[in-house]
């Protein structure tokens, strides 16, 4: 099959002999006829692109045949929600609560503690009503106890497969979106638990919490010398294990236990003895709870730093842990302990583990059964009602949806067969509403033909592509169902659009033979007034142009609708469009003028025939024609001598400002406040704007105007105080002033006129030599308003939005702070002119008057004074990025945390691992915004990350964590 665009110029080939007149109804079928044969179906395998005809591969496929009844539906089955027969129920994960979830599964498994838990009074009794529970109000639990009781009960008896813990979440106070550690929160829990428990009257409630997790160990100290033996009870709720060195969990209790020396300095006194002698210590494990917990130690902190390090070792362990060899009975040997330790079949081997459960297990055979209470049964039997009524609503609208999907497969089975039109009467219908009709997931519209409309309200011929022809017994169905329009028979076909495209394709094809003749003509010279004047840019381009236009002509198919291939253009991307096209010139608009007449710059321009115009005329009837006796602009040719006057003018005035500043326009032997020069007890000063406006100038004094004025009070507070210190003037306000010699000084109010003079003098005081040295501002330094100002600018500083601040990772801690130091980067690539910013045209400097009249002095506030040094400085304080930095837009309000969460996305570094600091000081408070913790634009953020390391060996190389560690400050678990 040949491409498609060989079989349109085949469809279109008669348009290259037919006049535009001759255009008959036979021509317009054949021109939107773009394949020239019609499409059979069961011969083509898939849609072929632009046919009319071809309605295969438009989304029938998934109505043809049997059909599965889920895909008639995207709803779930609800049983897939349902608990399976003898499975445990599931905790749903609320954001990075995923420790909270596994403690309530192990303590749920716990079935003392369960049964305890049962037992204990509840509120529940306000909630029940005498006939049950109130059906008008959900059942909120009151303390942490019934949170549990509720919990539990239903991970118990529930009928859902998991369960939302978000109300025992809350009631804590914990933070869904933060990970913490899961040993600290099993430490504070228990605590809390044990604690609330303790109030309770029953024994088997009050003590549960040492009953299943209290064991007891006992410090044991030798004396060597007489064999006296000390022992210090205390009971342990689970075992710290160290696990660096390590490999299998035996290792790590065994460590635990050692036998430590007491030697040298640290020798024991031994009571018997009643001196200090050499002694062992050890832990003697002397009874283990019902559960033990091991907490394996993957944080090491440095006590003398307060830092913390982490772990990545791997630990083995296994299912059975064999305890018997390390815990001590009374008249049991001591040696029994060194007997090495059995494993059961099952081992597991991990590097992210960080606690082990193991559960005592007894000769006894284990009660596995625990009755739920009966307030508590009636609480999961009404979520189940509620679960059950949620399961039969959705599977009744499952139903309803494979009612709906089987009515739409017999629709689509029945219309799809009568769809080709064949030689019976025809209407043509968007391609797009066929493929949302035959698309399951969507609701079906009315048919929308609008898109493939020309501006004759018809069907346009390049429109056809994506129009499907069908049966005119399928159309009236279609519109019967589902409404819509406008509806195209034959009789919508277009014969404008076709004659206009007639007339496109003979003028393309004469275009070449045309190009050649004018050519030709535009060899022979012209005489007298019968030419015609045509832009040299113009002439170079023609054919191209013509040939776009043409183009554009030819397929014009937005004018109407926007829409192109069922894809809609937004208004902004039109008007853009649009904008762009008004900007490019048209055909021998290079040689008018701002005020639409002939320019004057004959070099612009050329003189062409009568007959090379005439044949241009043909391609660019809307061009403007200007014959050869047409004068040029008036207003041009004055404003063109006005011009050639003024830039004289600029440049004399420039020529003689440089010449009388020489040293101001070089930049040379600048005086300095830091160093005063000798020479001189008197330094003028003006503003460094004035300096840089002045120099622009006379570097091009013909695109500049010229400063006429030097605007001081832009220097100045509104009462006329100076704004600057003599200390500032040397240091961070040193880029605002320029320092002028009194030389200079004279010269400079010959050539400007002066609003205020500033100047700084230098006396000495004092009777004692050498005397002191003392610097006097005229006008004086206004205290108040400096005050204020440093105010503002601090103010500004802390309330920014959307401004830029660098954060930069370090990956050693011999990270030098210079190639982060926005002062150390300022970029001086640019060249002066090139850094300036052009101003609206009419828009006034406000701290220079150019006119030729006299100055009025401006009120200048603190915001405006801020404003102008945004502008003189903000190009010189610009930061440059280094290697390793990325730029964040961040605003004053927002938090710390928000801020780790942005460098998360950035660095692929977890909030929790980020350190961060700035000049020196760590940024810790998550809560603070960053305008309280000094956050400015243009900061430079360290990041410091966190990284796992695999044992001891490498300590020296990990990367220390200088933030405090909040952990559950402020939740419910420190209440008590």
């Amino acid at each position: 099959m040949a491409p498609r665009l060989q079989l349109e110029k085949a469809a279109w080939r008669w348009a290259e002999t037919v006049r535009p007149e001759e255009v008959s109804q036979e021509h317009i079928e054949t021109a939107y006829r773009i394949w020239l044969e019609p499409c059979i179906r069961g011969v083509c395998r898939r849609n072929c692109k632009g046919n009319p005809n071809c309605l295969v591969g438009i989304g029938e496929h998934i109505w043809l045949g049997e059909i599965d009844e889920n895909s008639f539906h995207n709803i779930d089955d609800p049983n897939c929600e349902r608990r399976k027969k003898n499975s445990f129920v599931g905790l749903t994960n609320l954001g990075a609560t995923c420790y909270v979830n596994t403690f309530l599964q192990v303590w749920f498994l716990n079935l003392e503690l369960r049964q305890a838990l049962y037992l204990c009074p509840s509120t529940c009794s306000d909630y029940m009503m005498g006939d049950g529970i109130q059906e008008e109000k959900d059942y909120e639990p009151q303390t942490i106890c019934e949170h549990l009781q509720y919990l539990f009960a239903l991970l118990q008896n529930s009928n859902r497969r998991y369960i939302d813990p978000s109300g025992f979440v809350k009631a804590l106070g914990l933070d869904t979106g933060q990970q913490q550690d899961a040993q600290e929160f099993s430490k504070l829990f228990m605590s809390l638990l044990e604690d609330t428990l303790s109030k309770q009257k029953n024994p088997d409630v009050r003590n549960i919490v040492q009953q299943q997790f209290c064991g007891e160990y006992a410090y044991v100290t030798v004396c060597n010398q007489c064999g006296r033996e000390s022992k210090l009870l205390s009971k342990f709720y689970e075992l710290e294990l160290n696990i660096q060195g390590h490999k299998q969990l035996t290792d790590c209790i065994s460590e635990f236990l050692k036998e430590e020396k007491l030697e040298g300095d640290n020798r024991y006194f031994c009571e018997n003895c009643q001196s200090k002698q050499n002694a062992t210590r050890k832990i003697r494990l002397l009874s283990l709870p019902c559960t033990l917990n091991l907490q394996l130690m993957r944080f090491v902190f440095d006590r003398q730093t307060g830092h913390k390090k982490k772990l990545n070792t791997y630990i083995g362990f296994s299912e059975i842990l064999d305890m018997e060899p390390y815990v001590e009975h009374k008249a049991e040997p001591s040696k029994s302990q060194t007997r090495k330790p059995k494993c059961g079949k099952g081992t597991h081997c991990s590097r992210n583990a960080y606690m082990l459960v193991y559960r005592l297990q007894t000769q006894e055979k284990p009660n596995t059964t625990v009755q739920v209470p009966a307030f508590l049964q009636e609480l999961v039997d009404r979520d189940n009602s509620k679960f059950e009524e949620w399961c039969i609503e959705m599977a009744e609208m499952r139903k309803q949806s494979v009612d709906k999907g089987k009515a739409k497969h017999e629709e689509v089975k029945e219309l799809y067969q009568r769809l080709p039109a064949g030689a019976e009467p025809y209407e043509f219908v968007s391609l797009e509403w066929l493929q949302k009709w035959l698309d399951e997931s969507t609701p079906t519209k009315p048919i929308d033909n609008h898109a493939c409309l020309c501006s004759h309200d018809k069907l346009h011929p390049d429109k056809i592509s994506i129009m499907k022809r069908i049966s005119e017994y399928a159309a009236d169905i279609f519109y019967s169902r589902y409404g819509g329009g406008p509806r195209l028979t034959v009789k919508a076909l277009c014969k404008e659009c076709v004659v206009e495209r007639c007339r496109v394709l003979r003028l393309k094809s004469q275009l070449n033979e045309d190009y050649k003749t004018v050519n030709n003509l535009l060899k022979a010279t012209v005489k007298g007034n019968d030419g015609f004047w045509v832009g040299k840019s113009s002439l170079r381009s023609w054919r191209q142009l013509a040939l776009e236009q043409l183009d554009e002509q030819d397929g014009d198919v937005d004018q109407s609708n926007g829409k192109m291939n069922g894809n809609t253009l937004s208004k902004d991307e039109s008007k853009e469009e649009r904008k762009e096209e008004e900007e490019e010139l048209n055909f021998n608009e290079d040689i008018l003028c701002p005020h639409g007449e002939l320019c004057i710059s004959e070099n612009e321009r050329r003189l062409v025939s009568k007959e090379a115009w005439s044949k241009l005329q043909q391609y660019f009837p809307k061009a403007p024609e200007f014959p050869s006796y047409r004068e040029c602009c008036s207003q041009c040719k004055i404003l063109e001598r006005e011009g050639e006057e003024n830039e004289a003018l600029h440049k004399m005035i420039a020529n003689e400002q440089k010449t009388s500043l020489p040293n101001l326009f070089q930049d040379k032997n600048r005086p300095c406040l830091s160093n005063w020069p000798e020479e001189t007890d008197v330094l003028y000063i003006v503003s460094q704007f004035f300096v840089e406006e002045w120099r622009k100038f006379v570097r091009k004094p013909t695109r500049c105007s010229p400063v006429s004025s030097v605007g001081n009070s832009a220097l100045l507070c509104p009462h006329g105080g100076l704004m600057f210190t003599f200390a500032s003037m040397t240091k961070e306000d040193s880029k605002l002033i320029a320092l002028i010699w009194p030389s200079e000084w004279q010269m400079i109010q010959k050539l400007f006129v002066v609003d205020h003079v500033i100047k700084i003098i230098r006396t000495e005081v004092g009777d004692v030599n050498p005397s002191e040295t003392q610097y006097i501002s005229e006008p004086k330094l206004c205290p108040e308003c400096r005050e204020g100002l440093l105010c503002q600018q601090q103010r500004d500083l802390r309330e920014y939005t959307q401004a830029t601040i660098y954060v930069h990772k370090v990956v050693d801690n011999k990270k030098v702070m210079k190639d982060s130091a926005p002062e150390l980067n300022v970029s001086s690539s640019e060249t002066e002119e090139d850094k300036e910013e052009a101003k609206p045209d009419g828009e006034k400097d406000p701290d220079f008057n150019q006119s030729n009249g006299g100055t009025k002095r401006q009120k200048i506030t603190h915001q405006n004074y801020i404003a102008y040094q945004k502008q003189v400085i903000r190009r010189s304080m610009r930061h440059r990025k280094v290697r390793g930095e990325k730029a964040l837009l961040v605003s004053a309000n927002q938090t710390l945390k928000e801020l780790k969460i942005q460098i998360m996305h950035a660095f692929s570094v977890a909030p929790f691992d980020q350190n961060l600091s700035i000049d020196g000081k760590i940024l810790s408070d998550d809560c603070a915004t960053l305008g309280t913790l000094g956050v400015i634009p243009e900061s430079v953020i360290l990041l410091k990350a966190d990284e796992p390391i695999a044992d001891y060996a490498a300590m020296d190389d990990v990367m220390q964590v200088c933030m405090p560690e909040e952990g559950f400050k402020g939740t419910g678990l420190l209440g008590h």
